[in-house]
This record gives C-alpha cells, structure tokens and sequence, in this order.
C-alpha cells in the first residue's frame, strides 16, 4: 500500500483516453465492478477508493476536510499514473470531487458525468452530526441502515455494505465533515466541460431534484434520470447506468452522424445508410458512435490534420476507394489540391513508390472531378 497516494484499479489500453471513476460514501471502487470492465474497452478507465475505505490509507484525510481536499488527492493520483487530461464520473460524495475539479481544474477535465450527487448536500448540520455520531460509536449501527439509503426495497450488495462497515470511522467522519461544507449552487454555470448528470428516480439521500437542479444550471448538461433505481445506480441499474455513460464519454452516434456528413458528404452517407441491412447496421452505428461521434470529434487534432493522417494511412495500407472517399474529405476540410500532393508525396518516401503512384492517380481522377483538374 502507497501510504500517500489514493488506492486504485486501471484497467483498459494504457494508450486509451483516461476515464476517472470516483466513488460514494461508505463504498468502494468494487461500486463500478458491474460497469467499469464494459467502459474499459475504450478507456483506460481509472477508479479510485476514498481514504479509509477499500485499500485507502485512512490517514490521507483529517478532521475538517474539504472536498477540494479530496480533488486534490485524485489530482495527485492522476499524476503519479502519467495522466493529465481526463473524463471523469462520480457517485454522491464523488460526484461531488468531479464538480470541484470542473470548476477548479477545468484544464485536467475533458467530460463530467455527475451521478445520484449534489450541488449541496441539505444543509451542514445533518452531517456535522453523522460525523459526531461515528467518532462517537463507529460504523456498524449506521451500516445496519445501508441497504434503506443506498437501494431500493429487496436489492442489496453485501460487498458494498460490508465496505461500509470496514472503513475507517475517523476518515468516514472527515469525509462527512466534508459534505457538511460543500455548496457550489452559486458557481454551476462556471462548469464548461460537457456534462451528464444521472438522477436515481428512488434516490432519497439525493433525489432528482437535486440532479435536476445540476442540469439547468451547468451549460449544455444532460440529464438522464433512470427508474428502479436509488442512491447507488451503477450497483443497482448498471446497463441504465453503462448506457449513459457509454453515450456521453464514447460519442452519441446522432453526433458522429453530423461530423460523418459534414466530413464525407450527405450524398455519400445517404449511399451509405441506403446500402445498410440488419447484418450492417451493428457496423454502421460502430463508426457513426467511434469513428466519427469520438475520434474525429476530438479538437486535439483538426480536420485538416486527421484528413492528412487518414489520406497517409490508406496510401500504406492500398485502401484506394477509400482513398477516393478521402480526398474528397480532405478538400471539405481545407485542404488545396497543392497540400494534397503534398501528403501523396510524403507517403512515396516512407509508404514506397509503387504506393503512391497508385494514390496519385486515384487523387488526380478525384481532383479532376470535384475541381475541374489539379491546380
């Protein structure tokens, strides 16, 4: 154990993007077990215990504690791991962290996903006295009343509520002290990361009210309110849960469509989707929700330079009627006739001679019918 840093589990590509997971009070990363393996298969997905819980040092955290204490700490964790930009979804007092670090850290936030959390959690005092209670007695009273806060009537995970009888009664009160200070109802409209919010519709420790109050205030957010389900969704509801998230951090294929056309043309994609058969559709809906709704949506690179990279790699691999497809794209996205060249032209000293002659004149044909010859 790392007496300094959060304890965690990585799973994923370690070239995938990072996707932080962030936990509630009394639980452990094992709350994502039903959801975090699926999210890992296009994220290096990151979740994280809090201190005294799971494999925490209960030590990270002290009496007084604020949540910008415990953003600090994910912070720390994310750079010992290497990661400097990442999405990030969290559960109650987690969620709380992921709106503290989209207002304080808006540069290290890629995506927020808020989950059966608050802006504030009703008032102080009821947590000031949680908090008495706790170093006063312990956990195991307050654990026997888990499954009424955290579920609905008849579901339970023992895994989660015997966490909450294992953690550490003084960091599980600092977390308390914690929730009793936060309230970031003024700075909501602060938030610019792209945001979804996911109430629980049995919830009672914050119910959707709460979430909805989240959503109107932060700019652009989304709201996904799920039957069934109360404090502890991702346990409780975990494909209502998966498919939310999936849609918010993967890419809606509605979005990737809009980029697809704007890219290769309507006349093309309508060509494309009038071809479609229930055998192709599970394949046509992959590149709208991958291709085009999260890689080319992605502002780290533009167009203009994906159009570049993309024109390269089907010249390596003689992909040339999608070389076609992609020279027209590269001329939406601004390339000349000139740039285009250009990059044919690279691709002859490092994809070979033979390679880029065929590319050039698959581009020369295209060139001459969408521009009336090469300039």
């Amino acid at each position: 154990m790392n007496d300094t840093l959060l304890h965690h589990r990585a799973e994923g590509p370690a070239s995938a993007p990072p996707l932080l997971l962030g936990p509630s009070l009394g639980t452990s990363l094992a709350l994502w077990d039903r959801v975090a393996p699926e999210l890992s298969t296009g994220h290096r997905v990151i979740r994280w215990d809090l201190p005294g819980h799971g494999g925490s040092p209960a030590g990270l955290l002290r009496a007084g504690a604020t949540v910008g204490d415990l953003a600090d700490l994910v912070l720390a964790l994310a750079d010992a791991l290497g990661v400097e930009r990442f999405a990030y979804a969290g559960v109650s007092l987690g969620g709380a962290v992921g709106l503290h670090l989209a207002l304080h850290h808006p540069e290290r936030v890629s995506s927020l996903a808020v989950i059966c959390s608050s802006a504030h959690f009703n008032g102080a005092q009821p947590w000031q006295d949680r908090a008495a209670l706790v170093r006063r007695e312990g956990l195991a009273h307050l654990a026997e009343s888990a499954n009424d806060r955290w579920f609905t009537p008849g579901f339970t995970v023992p895994r989660l509520v015997q966490d909450h009888r294992d953690a550490d009664p003084e960091a599980y009160a600092a977390c308390c002290d914690a929730l009793a200070a936060f309230d970031v109802r003024g700075r909501l409209g602060g938030i610019a990361a792209p945001t979804l919010v996911i109430a629980g519709r049995e919830d009672p420790a914050t119910p959707p009210a709460h979430l909805r109050e989240i959503a109107d205030a932060v700019p652009g957010a989304t709201l996904v309110e799920i039957p069934g389900a109360s404090h502890l969704a991702p346990a409780e509801r975990p494909e209502a849960v998966l498919a939310a998230l999936r849609g918010h951090f993967h890419g809606h294929p509605e979005r990737g469509m809009a980029v697809r056309r704007a890219v290769l043309g309507d006349a093309h994609v309508d060509r494309a989707q009038a071809r479609q058969t229930p055998f192709t559709a599970p394949f046509q809906d992959f590149i709208s929700r991958y291709a085009w709704g999260e890689i080319w949506t992605d502002e780290t690179l533009s167009r203009r330079e994906r159009s570049m990279i993309t024109l390269t790699a089907l010249v390596a691999h003689g992909h040339y009627e999608e070389l076609a497809m992609h020279v027209r794209a590269a001329r939406r996205n601004g390339l000349t006739p000139e740039e285009i060249g250009a990059v044919l032209l690279q691709t002859a000293v490092y994809c070979g001679v033979p390679a880029a002659n065929s590319a050039f004149a698959t581009a020369q044909r295209v060139l001459a019918e969408e521009d009336g010859g090469v300039g």
